[in-house]
Order: structure tokens, then sequence, then C-alpha cells
């Protein structure tokens, strides 16, 4: 499995790649960082994430695409500026049919170290050991991106198997909820029925009374 791992943002977009399966040392096939200058406009700037990421689909053919899940932060500017590149690559990945994942900070934190309050450069260590490099990927937007991508591919099994699980149950909600309408419609239709045999009777028994009654006058 291939898989695209995006640390988000307008300055320092974090790009890895690595190609793997759970249980087997993966191989990193990119560690880069993509940068725009502060000063471009903010929609040039998004338009080169945008080439950018469609250059790395169609170079590296990923079978998924992890991105970083925004979350609150007390600089809002940045957050800002974040959640506007992970719309991109969001829409990206969706466009390039690709399998699109968001993943935590603290998800891949926990994934990667065992910590998920771990700091870059625990994060950072820890990528090296699980890919046996000789050194962390730098810079640090990098390591982040190829962490994205390492917790993806550890999690996609399980994330799978939740996602089947998901679609049994709603298929089984689907099924009673059917067979509940359907058993109402029946009861429904029996109800009407009843009230017409009911009706039908009061009208014959009417009729003959006034049939004696006319019997008895004459």
């Amino acid at each position: 499995m291939r898989v695209l791992g995006i640390d988000p943002g307008l300055t320092r977009c974090g790009i890895g790649v690595i190609e793997g399966q759970p249980g087997r040392t993966p191989s990193l096939l990119l560690a880069d960082v993509v940068r725009t200058p502060p000063d471009m406009e903010t929609g040039q700037r998004l338009a080169a994430v945008e080439r950018m990421l469609v250059q790395m689909v169609a170079e590296y053919r990923p079978d998924a695409l992890a991105v970083e899940r925004v979350f609150a932060r007390r600089d809002v500017s940045s957050i800002i500026g974040t959640a506007q590149a992970s719309g991109v690559v969001l829409l990206v990945g969706t466009r390039a049919g690709l399998s699109v994942a968001q993943h935590t900070p603290t998800e891949v934190k926990a994934a990667i170290t065992g910590n998920g309050r771990a700091d870059k450069a625990q994060v950072g260590q820890m990528v090296m050991r699980i890919l046996d490099l000789d050194a962390p990927p730098k810079p640090a937007d990098a390591a982040d991106a190829v962490a994205l991508a390492v917790c993806h591919l550890w999690r996609a099994p399980a994330l799978a198997r939740l996602a089947q699980a998901q679609v049994r149950r709603e298929l089984a909600e689907g099924r009673v909820r059917a067979r509940t309408l359907a058993a109402r419609r029946a009861r429904g239709t029996q109800s009407v029925g009843t009230q017409s045999v009911g009706t039908q009777s009061v009208g014959t028994v009417g009729t003959r009374a006034a049939g004696t009654q006319n019997r008895s006058t004459a």
C-alpha cells in the first residue's frame, strides 16, 4: 500500500510518501516541503499547493491520502491558512479517486510514539526508527507528513473494518425500518377493510328495518 501524507499549511506544506504494509518496515519514497511566499495572494498560494499535490499524485500514484485534521489553536491567522490548505488537499485527493483520511495530531503521535503529547523531536526520532533511516526526515514538517502516512498505513485495516461494520449496521437498521413500515401499512390496510365491512353491515340492517316498517304500514 502506498500512502501520501500531507501536513497542510500555506507557508510550509509537508509531504511524505511511504510504501509498505502493516507488520513490516515501510519504505520511504519522499519527504519534502513545499513553500509559498507569505506576500503572495492567498488564492495564488492555494493554487500553487493544488498544482503541487496534483503533480505528486500523478508521479507517485498513491493508494491513499492522509492529511492532518485541523484543530483549534490560539493563533487564528495560522489555523485559517492551515484549514484552507487542508481543504485543497481533501479536494485533490477526492477528485483523484483516492481513499482520503484525516488524523488528528494526537492520533498520529500516539500511533508513532505511544504518547499523544510527544513533541516534534520525539516524532522525528520514532519515524527514523520505524523506517530504518540514518536520520529523521527534515524539516520537521516533512517528518510530520511521513508520520501521518505511517499512522494511516497502520490504522487503515482497522478503519476499513470499522467502515464495513458501519455499513452492515446501517443495512441491518434499514431492513428493520422497512419491515416495521411494511407491518404498519399492513395493519392500516386491515383496519380500513374492517371499517368498510362494518359500514356495509349497518347499511344493510337499516334497509331491512325500513322495508319491514313499510310492510307493517301497508
